[in-house]
């Protein structure tokens, strides 16, 4: 048997099996493939069968290696999970959703998406289309503002952008240090999160489009759910919560009562029997892992 490469283990991995509930012979889709940490906990589990898929061209060696270990349990498609319902045709069992940046992306300095290893300033997850240089380099000082606000939810932004306007005037901003330099001399909080980081995650999200694949993937995995099938995912911050929080709910069975006497109804236009409130990694988890930190976890039923 083919020995796999050394990964990271993904956050809330035991939550995560708990709630997707692998069975034999169903189907599974691996929205987030990454370096594949949940897909082979998923073959692990049960003798079942994973359809994994990430945009990111640089999985597919790992990708080759699950393949080669799983054989047909196993098979990656290329794509973005925002075209779940073209890629995934089949109908499916359970889906899981691991949002935001893998640590193999972040470990990549090349990749520009961490401020801890300097790189050339991308955070493309595609490795295609606008990077985020292309954005601080290019956006008026209004947009930098209205982005680095809307989605980092910094207070600050406006201070921001003002700086990059200023720098970009002398030389373009093309590595991750020189912007975190740049917030950096305008944020000055303590505390264990750098100033920089909520800059560096609204670019990001803006460079991906995040918030509006978010909803475009809940809304195909959904579809493509077997009654009784689960979709469980995992986010790490307010906006991406946000918008997993709603879906769940605003697609629920809601209770209604003719009147007090008469006993509850549920109204049949709904998609999920059962949403979960979020649920949190444990503290030893937190504690072995900084990344599960901020980490929630949100699961849902289809009727």
């Amino acid at each position: 048997m083919t020995e796999l490469t050394q990964k990271h283990i993904p956050v809330m991995l035991a939550e995560v099996l708990q709630y997707l509930k692998p069975q034999k012979g169903e189907t599974y889709v691996d929205a987030t493939f990454g370096n594949g940490g949940y897909s082979e906990a998923i073959l692990e589990t049960s003798d079942c069968k994973v359809i994994a898929l990430d945009r990111d061209p640089n999985v597919r060696i790992r990708a080759n290696e699950m393949k080669n270990r799983y054989g047909d349990r196993f098979e990656f498609r290329k794509g973005n999970f925002s075209n779940f319902s073209q890629l995934v045709t089949e109908k499916i069992n359970g889906a899981v959703f691991d949002i935001g940046v893998s640590s193999m992306q972040f470990d990549e300095a090349n990749r520009g998406f961490s401020f801890q290893h300097n790189g050339s300033l991308d955070m493309r997850m595609s490795c295609e289309g606008l990077s985020a240089a292309d954005i601080v380099n290019t956006y008026s000082e209004k947009e930098l503002a209205d982005l680095i606000y809307n989605y980092g939810e910094e207070k600050k932004s406006r201070q921001i952008a003002k700086k990059i306007v200023e720098i970009r005037q002398r030389k373009n901003i093309e590595t991750t240090e020189e912007l975190a330099e740049i917030v950096r001399s305008i944020v000055h909080q303590k505390g264990p999160t750098d100033p920089a980081t909520r800059t560096f995650q609204a670019l990001r999200i803006a460079v991906n489009d995040e918030l509006n694949e978010l909803q475009r993937g809940l809304e195909g995995a959904t579809q493509r759910l077997l009654p009784q099938g689960r979709l469980v995912v995992v986010d790490f911050h307010s906006l991406e919560d946000r918008i997993v929080k709603n879906y769940m709910k605003d697609n629920t069975a809601k209770k209604v009562r003719i009147s007090k006497y008469a006993p509850e109804l549920v109204c049949d236009n709904s998609i999920f029997s059962a949403v979960s409130k979020a649920i949190t990694p444990t503290a030893a988890e937190c504690r072995d892992n900084p990344r599960a930190r901020s980490a929630k976890l949100r699961y849902a039923v289809r009727r």
